[in-house]
């Protein structure tokens, strides 16, 4: 990962402003004023050619001419002078600089090669650049403000293991002034904006190995580069760090995409989607919910290791509301043993026991019953995290205090299982549970959103050592320059150990009669054109013949058919396929991504697929156990299983069709376009699943590398 030298940027000893003025409310003033009035420890070095004296400190004309070389140097001129800026203190030895300056890739290819000139200057002189066109950088343990945002002029937050990564400098600021006012901890502070050095990925990766973050918060409007961002994820997982992300952009494929099935349903947003998925990142679909699942990462003292959640209320309708949200999160609300109803029952005579558990409005006369239902909760019914709905009574001071002792003590007694506190409360009231490590909600649906995602990093942490290797495809054919028929498709697969049917190429009605004679009835009559790649929309597919003369008639009428509707098509001849056992059909699917480079898809429905827009992706490459959660995400799943007096069937094998079709686009990269496998006829547990129909895009241009 690219975080070397960037020690330079979060945790400088010294920092030198360039554009520094002796006005703090201009954008070259600000930084010095921030870094004086805030208690930056180290040295601050202001550069301006007109003035002697900055805000009562000593200036001086040019880097070269400072006392001493800064670690950082933040860079408020304009554009061209930024960059020779950047000359200067490479040639200084300066390691690190954020800039603030406009006018760059932004703008136009004029600014665009301006930036890629002043990249090229860094780079040669081992110095690392956040922005340009940026908001800037903070360290809050550090007193570090190397930034203009009003958002720290009065008010600046509190240290804590909040870290903030925005691709937008607004957004970030609006991130940091929200969180402070939530009463959370920021620690580190990062807008990249036009990301010509440190990009979205290198910050969350710092952010990552830094010991002092809890959670990650993002702001991402589009990858610069998918692996540098995987691996940064990666990262973050592998170091137990949540990542909880704002993706805007939701935007379709463009129409080119439509001879794809794949295509025609990867929208970019659904791949991203699936990549966060994939590696571990909460999506946020509103700043609410962001923050929300950042407040519970970042103040619970453990994520929930189990699906099974307890419910307690004294509003049995608010108990059936947070059991919806639960079942609609996929959070299972189960029914307590008979034996801890009884317990509960025993205190509670009128209180609905089952989970969610009604503690009814006795509990005002008898606090200490909510640590008896909690105990017998946790103890007896086994549950892994519990949310206590408590209407009003969090506004009652002298309840608070025995709720929280109370509390306190099932803490204790059961660790490593999670407790939300869900009740309107007063400020002080509030911040006493907050103070005692307990995370307050005033809505109960958003308390059960915030579970869920304790439950989400619990399951993607546990996957961070999962053994799960990528099949080792070797000795494939590189992808040919133009289009290709079915069989050429399919034995690319076959390369690859995707099962496929047996099947020949007959040049006429004739041969192809033959050819069935020999492979045996019945068999699948298509038409073998690289031009034609949805045959059954030309009438090209003729299923279950069963004897020489149905072939023989059949492949003259598909050849008919196919000089009617596609004229100008190249024909081949027929395809003379085996009819593959009965099945489901299933498709499988590639397509390139333009943020991720290869992407699988995998639904069911054969040609219904995009009807019914069933499906999930995964950026390739991914091993079996990718796979099988891939699978497990389709509303359609419970057809795989036993269902309705049909077998359960092979998803073993599906998974590894999947795993190596991953597997066989990641070595293509580039080279590759789209493929469609459809359908993919998946057998009873332990008959296989086999390819009977394929299509595979070229590009036709080497496969340089995986990324797009």
């Amino acid at each position: 990962m690219r975080i070397d030298g960037m020690d330079a940027i979060f945790a400088p000893r010294s920092v030198a402003v360039i554009g520094a003025s002796s006005d703090p409310k201009r954008i070259g003033g600000r930084p010095v004023d921030f870094l004086i009035r805030h208690g930056f420890e180290g040295t601050i070095l202001p550069i301006n050619p007109r003035s002697s004296e900055v805000q009562g400190l000593t200036a001086y004309p040019s880097i070269t001419e400072a006392p001493t070389t800064p670690d950082l140097a933040v860079i408020a001129l304009p554009a061209p002078l930024a960059v020779q800026a950047v000359a200067d203190c490479a040639a200084r030895g300066v390691r690190g600089a954020v800039i603030f300056s406009s006018g760059f890739s932004e703008v136009d290819d004029e600014g665009a090669a301006l930036q890629a000139r002043m990249v090229d200057i860094a780079r040669e002189g081992g110095m690392r650049l956040v922005g340009p066109n940026c908001l800037g950088i903070a360290n809050v343990r550090h007193n570090l403000y190397a930034t203009f945002t009003p958002g720290v002029e009065k008010h600046l937050p509190k240290p804590g293991g909040v870290s903030i990564v925005s691709q937008s400098g607004a957004f970030g600021s609006y991130c940091m002034t929200l969180v402070r006012m939530r009463g959370l901890g920021v620690n580190l502070w990062a807008t990249t904006g036009n990301s010509c050095d440190v990009d979205f990925a290198d910050a969350v990766a710092y952010c990552a190995q830094d010991d002092e973050t809890r959670v990650i918060m993002g702001y991402l409007e589009g990858a610069t580069d998918r692996d540098r961002l995987v691996e940064a994820l990666e990262l973050a997982r592998a170091r137990e760090k949540p990542v909880v992300m704002m993706k805007v952009g939701r935007s379709a494929v463009g129409a080119e995409a439509a001879q794809s099935h794949t295509a025609s349903l990867a929208g970019s947003d659904a791949v991203y989607d699936a990549a966060f998925r994939q590696y571990g990142v909460y999506r946020a679909q509103s700043v609410d919910e962001m923050f929300d699942v950042t407040y519970a990462c970042a103040e619970s003292a453990s994520m929930m290791q189990g699906d099974r959640l307890g419910l307690v209320t004294v509003s049995g309708g608010v108990g059936v509301l947070m059991a919806d949200e639960a079942e609609r999160l996929k959070l299972d609300v189960p029914a307590l043993p008979d034996h801890a109803q009884k317990k509960l029952k025993a205190v509670l005579p009128f209180a609905g026991v089952r989970n969610p558990v009604d503690v009814t409005a006795q509990l005002v006369n008898q606090i200490d019953l909510l640590e008896t239902n909690m105990d017998v909760l946790f103890g007896d019914g086994d549950i892994d995290g519990a949310i206590i709905f408590m209407s009003t009574v969090g506004l009652v001071a002298d309840l608070n205090e025995a709720i929280r002792t109370g509390l306190e003590r099932i803490r204790e007694k059961y660790p490593g299982r999670p407790m939300l506190f869900c009740s309107l409360t007063e400020p002080e009231g509030r911040a006493a549970y907050e103070r005692s490590g307990f995370i307050v909600f005033e809505e109960p649906t958003r308390a059960v959103r915030a579970m869920a995602a304790l439950r989400y990093f619990a399951r993607s942490f546990a996957r961070a050592g999962e053994a799960d290797p990528i099949p080792e495809l070797t000795d494939l054919s590189p992808l040919p320059d133009g289009m290709i028929n079915e069989i050429e498709a399919k034995a690319l697969l076959a390369e690859a150990g995707i099962a496929i049917v047996r099947e020949t190429l007959a040049r006429t009605p004739e041969a192809a009669a033959e050819a069935a004679r020999e492979m045996g009835f019945p068999v699948v009559l298509k038409i073998a054109s690289p031009d034609i790649l949805h045959k059954s929309d030309i009438g090209g597919v003729a299923l279950n013949l069963r004897s020489v003369e149905d072939v023989r008639s059949a492949g003259a009428r598909i050849l008919e058919l196919a000089s009617e509707k596609a004229p100008d098509a190249r024909i081949d001849g027929l395809v003379v396929a085996e009819q593959a056992a009965p099945g489901l059909e299933a498709i499988l699917g590639v397509t390139r991504d333009p943020a991720f480079g290869p992407v699988v898809m995998f639904g069911l429905g054969g040609v219904l697929v995009e009807a019914l827009g069933d499906v999930s992706f995964r950026v390739a490459p991914f091993g079996p156990a990718e796979a099988r959660r891939m699978i497990d995400e389709i509303h359609g799943r419970k057809l795989l299983d036993a269902f309705r007096g049909a077998p359960e069937r092979d998803i073993g094998a599906l998974a590894d069709a999947l795993a190596r079709l991953s597997a066989f686009a990641a070595h293509h990269g580039a080279a590759l376009e789209t493929i469609d496998v459809n359908p993919m006829i998946v057998g009873a547990d332990g008959q296989g699943a086999v390819a009977a129909d394929c299509v595979v895009i070229p590009t036709g241009r080497e496969a340089t590398d995986n990324r797009a």
